[in-house]
């Protein structure tokens, strides 16, 4: 009679229920299914590809030929400035030139120190750390014929042109 109930309790170990492997492979194959059909039934359809057609620009057949302008330059005084806020450290040489009409030209001298007053005014605003970029150098000229603008009057200064400039 031990004989028996020994046997029913190995008979009872084997079935432990729960899910089992089949399930998993099952839940498995429905999640690889549903991120398929997301991904192709929920996705934008593609759109077909057009040919970007590029129209030539405008050019005139001639371009009409600007009359060149006789042109003056005027240097004026030589700019010595100091360059940064630590207590004479580095030094600022300029030498500039105003481009006018050969007719305006003779406007330039007696307003001479009132453009030199302009210039440093900028120029001592100008913090070391601009003279080291390149692209700066075309914002000074623009800053400089600007105030050139100013004393002078509109339309008389064609272009300040930088001469000579040192930065020690």
């Amino acid at each position: 009679m031990s004989d028996k109930p020994e046997a029913k309790s190995e008979e009872e170990a084997p079935s432990s229920g729960g899910i089992g492997m089949m399930g998993l492979l099952v839940l498995g194959l429905a999640c690889a299914a549903t991120s398929f059909a997301s991904v192709y039934f929920l996705a934008p359809a593609p759109t077909v590809a057009e040919a970007a057609t590029v129209e030539a620009e405008y050019v005139p057949a001639a371009k009409p030929e600007k009359k060149k302008k006789d042109l003056a330059y005027t240097e004026v005084q030589e700019i010595l400035i100091t360059v940064g806020s630590a207590p004479a450290t580095r030094y600022l040489k300029m030498q500039l030139a105003v481009a006018t009409d050969k007719d305006d030209a003779k406007k330039i001298k007696p307003v001479e120190t009132q453009l030199i007053d302009a210039f440093l005014l900028y120029l001592r605003s100008v913090e070391l750390n601009d003279f080291e970029d390149p692209a700066f150098y075309k914002h000074m000229r623009e800053q400089l014929g600007r105030r050139a603008d100013l004393v002078l009057g509109d339309g008389i200064v064609e272009s300040v042109l930088i001469t000579e400039f040192l930065l020690r």
